[in-house]
C-alpha cells in the first residue's frame, strides 16, 4: 500500500519528542488513507482510525503547548490559535463522519496532509530553535548509510 505522506529529514524540527510525535501523526494519516481510500475498509474501522488520529493530535498539541508555557515561547498565542482552529475543523468533520453526513475521502486526506506538512514546515520549525537554545533535547543525528556500513 502507498503512503500519502512520507517522513523525511526535511520535516524534522530537531526536537526528539516532537519529531517522534510527528512521525506518529504521519503513520496514522497514512493508515487512514490506506484503509479509507485504498482498501475501502468498513466504515467502523475508518472511524476508529480517524478518532485515534484526532486524539493523538490533541496529545501532540498539548505537548507543544506545554513546552511553550515552560519556556515562555513568545509566539505561543498565535501557534495555539492554529492548533485550536484545526481541532475545531477536525472535530466538526469527525461529527459529520459519525453521523454519516461525510465520508473520509481524498479531499479530507489532502486537507489533513497539507495542513500537517505546512504546520510542521512553517510553524513548528519556527519554535524549534527557540526551544533547543533553552536546552530542549535535540533529535539524535542519524548515521549515514556509509557510516553504518564502514564504521564511520
Amino acid at each position: 500500500m502507498r503512503d500519502v505522506i512520507t517522513w523525511s529529514d526535511e520535516l524534522s524540527v530537531g526536537i526528539e519528542e516532537i519529531d517522534t510525535q510527528h512521525k506518529g501523526l504521519i503513520e496514522m494519516l497514512n493508515r487512514l488513507y490506506q484503509n479509507a481510500i485504498e482498501a475501502q475498509s468498513d466504515i467502523e474501522t475508518v472511524k476508529e482510525i480517524l478518532r485515534e488520529l484526532v486524539e493523538y493530535t490533541i496529545v501532540h498539541f498539548a505537548t507543544e503547548e506545554s513546552l511553550f508555557r515552560i519556556f515562555k515561547y513568545p509566539d505561543t498565542e498565535a501557534h495555539t490559535r492554529q492548533h485550536n482552529e484545526l481541532k475545531e475543523q477536525v472535530q466538526e468533520i469527525v461529527e459529520k463522519v459519525e453521523r454519516g453526513e461525510q465520508t473520509v475521502n481524498m479531499e479530507l486526506i489532502h486537507f489533513l496532509r497539507k495542513w500537517l506538512r505546512h504546520h510542521i514546515m512553517m510553524s513548528d520549525k519556527k519554535f524549534a530553535p527557540f526551544l533547543t537554545e533553552r536546552g530542549v533535547q535535540h533529535s539524535k543525528p542519524r548515521k549515514s548509510l556509509a557510516a553504518k556500513l564502514f564504521g564511520g
